[in-house]
């Protein structure tokens, strides 16, 4: 799944995430609301023919935005990876 970032800074991030779905996404945003570390997550996908969806995340403090991103999908990343069929 390509992403283009829009905006990078310590405790913000917004991305275009192409070619995603609301499901990923609403896990994902599930997830990072559900951390300690973060204020705010959100994402917005816009017109279904004409737009990716965009995805939010600001955190708290001193916590580093990207790393917060990057523990959560790690997280599920790993979840899923064990699961057996």
């Amino acid at each position: 799944m390509p992403i283009k970032v829009l905006l990078h800074e310590k405790n913000e991030l917004r991305l275009r995430v192409v070619g995603e779905s609301h499901t990923a996404l609403q896990m994902l945003r599930e997830r990072l609301n559900n951390n300690s570390k973060v204020e705010y997550a959100n994402y917005f996908p816009g017109h279904p023919e004409l737009d990716d969806p965009e995805f939010y995340i600001r955190t708290s403090g001193k916590n580093a935005s990207e790393k917060v991103l990057k523990d959560i999908v790690s997280g599920i990343s790993s979840e899923f990876s064990s699961i057996s069929l």
